[in-house]
């Protein structure tokens, strides 16, 4: 899988409050969820977010509360993978559940701005900065990961399968 985008980049500890805040998690709706996606951190992220977009951070990206809404909320306000130097481990799990791609790389979370469009080869784990023609490497995901996030996530693959 490969994605192309620009980069929203942010720094170290983003947690779900800021990603989601909490005051609209009564809504269960992806679609609501996405048009208060980053309200807090950055006002304008729904504004300029178009589909295919890239966050890039730094260190524990999605920590806090385990929320799914969270992963659920980039997601669907079109961001097409996350990378960052490390994520909460509550955080990790639910993005891939729902299908959402993130990668681990500290020197393309370190070295890489805001507004740089980026190429991401999933299965390559490649980040390729287009802007300033500079490739940098995570770990790529596993097989099963990758049929994951291809499905749409944890559900949308046992469907599939159960389907068969």
């Amino acid at each position: 899988m490969r994605f192309k985008g620009k980069v929203f980049k942010y720094g170290d500890n983003v947690d779900t409050d800021v990603i989601i805040p909490a005051r609209y998690l009564n809504s269960s709706d992806p679609e609501e969820l996405a048009t208060h996606c980053m309200e807090d951190l950055d006002s304008s992220f729904t504004e300029r977010v178009e589909k295919g977009d890239i966050i890039v951070a730094g260190k524990n990206f999605g920590s806090g509360s385990s929320r799914e809404h969270a992963p659920l909320a980039i997601k669907t306000a079109g961001i097409s993978c996350v990378i960052a130097e490390s994520f909460a481990r509550i955080f990790y799990r639910n993005a891939i559940n729902i299908g959402l791609p993130i990668l681990i790389s500290k020197e393309a979370a370190v070295n890489i701005e805001e507004g740089t469009c980026l190429e991401v080869d999933l299965e390559q784990g490649t980040i390729k900065d287009l802007d300033h023609n500079q490739t940098y490497t995570a770990e790529p995901f596993p097989e099963f990961m990758q049929e994951i996030i291809k499905a749409g996530g944890l559900i949308e693959k046992i469907k599939g399968e159960v389907g068969r």
